[in-house]
């Protein structure tokens, strides 16, 4: 692997840094409402409940076509909406009152066929410390498909990468089973979290019983109770994962990566010129934040900000803490960004256009 230098290192923050001072805010005003905890269970657990209840209701009435694509739309709707809000917060700790019950409920998606300790790890130890961040996000760069990073290669087929990516991004999930998974446990181009990590012999066994329970449970079980035919099972199957892939892909394409994105490049010595905090404001921006109805469906990612800065906070609580941070943000001459749903989309098909040539017009460097 190519020389990247040490770990970032971020400036230690001063007496009087803002985040200091919001972080004490927050923590007075904010968390001692219970509610929002008790809120954040009962969402968790209405989630999972619908998500079984849809695959019971496949059993019992998928002899109806029409119903069997329906209930298995709504389990991708389910599925998707726990990974972004429920299993989001619990693996940070952030949905039950202890660490191991955070852990067992993380397990959930080993049953949706994916490995739930791989995923964690790559989430905390390489992006939320180093968002946005070249040669250590690997949320950003997980493969040489697209090209997001300044510094990552240039390939010929980039050049029509603001539109064949639209046509791959419903398959995000089928493609994160089948393909991101396998990566980071067998691949060594780009693998970021082996840098970091060592990936116990155990892992390597529970990725593959999760995924042949997957294949069992939503394939093979509905074929032997059914009166259907294994191609329209299998076509329902693919269909969940398409709409699941098209909710959840909103979320992925909105916080992080857009044409004025900032993919600063870490200097051989690690040492950033930023705090942590700021460098969280700096990456880190909010769709349609205050959306009721885009609150419930997105979790942290509409208040995206607010979750890099609290990450062990539940979603929950995000609505009361955004507003604080607007205002500590414009008090410091700091950036805050929340913007609609569909202006961010439009921002990240235009960093995939620009970032289709070999010259980019982003600029590696530190911040």
């Amino acid at each position: 692997m190519d020389d990247i230098g040490k770990r970032p290192q971020f400036l230690r923050a001063g007496k009087d840094d803002f985040f200091k001072k919001l972080a004490k805010e927050v923590h007075e005003t904010v968390l001692k409402d219970q509610r929002l905890k008790y809120k954040n269970i009962l969402k968790a657990l209405g989630l999972l409940i619908v998500f079984l209840i849809s695959y019971s209701c496949i059993l019992a009435f998928g002899n109806s076509t029409p119903l069997l694509f329906s209930f298995y739309i709504v389990m991708g709707f389910s599925m998707i909406l726990i990974f972004v809000n429920s299993f989001h917060d619990a693996s940070h700790g952030a949905l039950f009152a202890t660490k191991k019950q955070n852990r067992i409920f993380c397990y959930i998606i080993d049953f949706f066929g994916t490995n739930s300790e791989i995923w964690i790890q790559r989430h905390l130890l390489l992006h939320h410390p180093y968002p946005n961040i070249q040669n250590w996000d690997c949320d950003i760069k997980q493969s040489d498909v697209v090209r997001i990073f300044p510094n990552s290669p240039f390939y010929k087929f980039h050049r029509y990468q603001h539109i064949y990516m639209w046509f791959l991004y419903p398959f995000y999930t089928l493609i994160w089973l089948y393909i991101r998974d396998f990566k980071d446990f067998f691949g060594t181009k780009d693998n970021y979290l082996k840098r970091v990590y060592t990936i116990p012999t155990i892992e390597y066994i529970k990725l593959f019983i999760a995924k042949a329970f997957n294949l069992l449970q939503m394939l093979i079980i509905p074929y032997c109770v059914l009166e259907q035919s294994f191609e329209t099972i299998f076509t329902a199957w693919i269909v969940m994962h398409l709409t699941s892939s098209l909710l959840g892909v909103v979320a992925l394409v909105s916080t992080h990566a857009d044409e004025t994105a900032h993919f600063p490049l870490p200097p051989l010595d690690g040492k950033m010129e930023v705090t942590w905090a700021e460098h969280q404001l700096m990456s880190t921006k909010d769709f349609n934040a205050g959306n009721p109805v885009l609150d419930f469906l997105y979790g942290g990612f509409t208040h995206h900000v607010a979750h890099h800065l609290f990450p062990t906070i539940g979603h929950t609580y995000y609505p009361k803490i955004t507003p604080i941070i607007s205002k500590y943000a414009k008090e410091n001459q700091l950036t805050y960004t929340s913007r609609p749903a569909l202006e961010a989309i439009k921002s990240h098909y235009l960093l995939l256009k620009n970032s289709s040539q070999a010259e980019s017009i982003f600029y590696s460097s530190e911040i």
